[in-house]
């Protein structure tokens, strides 16, 4: 069995999350989900969902078999439980892959690093970034 790993903030899920797990899900036979704790999230705003409601809603897609929180201070502990094939980055997560590659291969994991499709909107006013539905928000009821 190939296990999967996809990780991220998924803060107000929308149609470019549920294609990043969906692609995720293709390169293995069970997809594990890590979603990062808001205390963890240094390279943009913090979520507007606590932890407990993203994991939740990430749980619910039928292309996820697990899905759990980041650990609070080490990033790799989950990875280590889980123990995967493959770690799937998103399209446009701001991971590097060779240092996650650097980092796994320094802790004895031995797993590949792969990055997803991107998606494009399927319509005009379909949205892919939790910063653009923010912004929508702001605009129409700000």
């Amino acid at each position: 069995m190939t296990r999967v790993v996809a990780q991220g903030t998924f803060d107000l899920l929308h149609p470019g999350h549920v294609h990043y797990l969906e692609d995720a899900a293709t390169y293995g036979d069970e997809l594990h989900a890590i979603v990062a704790r808001g205390s963890n999230v240094t390279h943009k705003a913090k979520p507007i969902l606590s932890d407990r409601q993203r994991r939740d809603m990430v749980a619910a897609l039928a292309a996820v078999d697990e899905a759990r929180l980041g650990h609070d201070e080490d990033i790799f502990v989950p990875i280590e439980a889980i123990d995967p094939d493959v770690i799937v980055l998103g399209y446009d997560q701001h991971h590097d892959e060779d240092a996650i590659a650097a980092a796994l291969e320094d802790r004895g994991i031995d797993c590949r690093v792969e990055r997803a499709s991107g998606r494009e909107p399927r319509h005009d006013d379909e949205l892919l970034s939790t910063g653009d539905i923010i912004d929508r928000i702001l605009e129409r009821r700000g």
